[in-house]
């Protein structure tokens, strides 16, 4: 890959991040925050500061993103790329100069602009996350606790959240219907995210059976990157012996390999079945949080 290329990729992640970002925040200011809907994460509790006592909901974000990172940075190290002080950055500064955009949410049901709220905001999160962004906040959290005691960032996540809304309860002018509102919110949240990321992830596995498998393997390969396994397998009606070709992809990926295999043979017979996890080379890691920390300590 040429400099120019990684610099176009660069740009490209860092413009889709921006617009992650503008999705994100702009969720909280025409939809959250005008009609005082909690939510989770730093965000929301930079909204709940703001119901409570009227501070600027961007100064919050940024001020209590600062603590977090930099505690993180005296407890984690270096465990902050660019990307994540890059988005705290401009999601500050968006918190600060999106409300002077003359448009707001005109619908006086709390119940649609939690959902409204809470779709945007996970998608606009998903497609930072894509891009290997992060936003901070709870993520140091629960990087943080993850280092000293055996407890999934899941958790961690919710308890924070659980938290935050439930906060809102103990404002005066607020009652329990304003915690459900921000619950509702927190659900969606969480739901759209979960799709985005677990759709973009989610791994196929391939059987291919065609006399032609030789020249199939060789082009999933090299088109696809994708490594191809070849099998021993006979037909029992027919009794002719054969290769099966197993091939473990991305969802995303099935279009490519079913134009591949019926390229080369429209006779070829394929079966695809969802598989729950994949580790290992060109997909996920296998991860062991404690491990890990003890190894880094180790080596200290």
């Amino acid at each position: 890959m040429t400099d120019m290329m990684k610099i176009f990729k660069t740009l490209k992640s860092y413009v889709i991040m921006t617009i992650g970002l503008f999705i994100f925040v702009f969720s909280w200011t025409a939809f959250l925050i005008p009609h005082e809907i909690a939510g989770g994460g730093v965000s929301g509790l930079a909204s709940v500061i703001n119901y409570a006592t009227g501070f600027d909901v961007s100064y919050s974000y940024l001020i209590i993103n600062a603590i977090l990172l930099g505690i993180g940075f005296l407890v984690l190290g270096k465990a902050f790329g660019f990307k994540t002080i890059y988005c705290i950055s401009v999601a500050a500064l968006m918190f600060e100069f999106l409300p002077m955009i003359p448009w707001v949410s005109d619908i006086e049901d709390k119940l649609i602009n939690s959902l409204i709220g809470g779709t945007m905001s996970g998608i606009g999160i998903g497609i930072i996350f894509l891009q290997g962004g992060s936003t901070g906040g709870t993520d140091i959290i629960a990087l943080i606790i993850a280092k000293y005691r055996e407890m999934s960032p899941g958790r961690v996540f919710i308890i924070c959240d659980l938290v935050i809304i439930g906060s809102v309860y103990f404002i005066p002018d607020k009652s329990l219907e304003d915690v459900i509102y921000g619950y509702i919110e927190m659900v969606s949240f969480s739901y759209v995210i979960d799709m985005i990321l677990t759709g973009n992830k989610q791994s196929l596995q391939v059987f291919v059976f065609s006399s032609k498998y030789s020249e199939i393997a060789d082009r999933v390969s090299k088109e696809m990157g994708r490594g191809v396994t070849a099998l021993s397998s006979m037909g029992w009606f027919s009794k002719n012996e054969s290769k099966m070709l197993v091939v473990i992809i991305r969802k995303s990926q099935l279009a490519d390999i079913s134009a591949i295999v019926k390229d080369v043979d429209k006779d070829a017979f394929i079966s695809v079945s969802a598989v729950m996890s994949v580790y290992g080379q060109g997909f996920d890691q296998i991860k062991d949080g404690k491990l890990l920390w003890n190894k880094k300590q180790k080596e200290s």
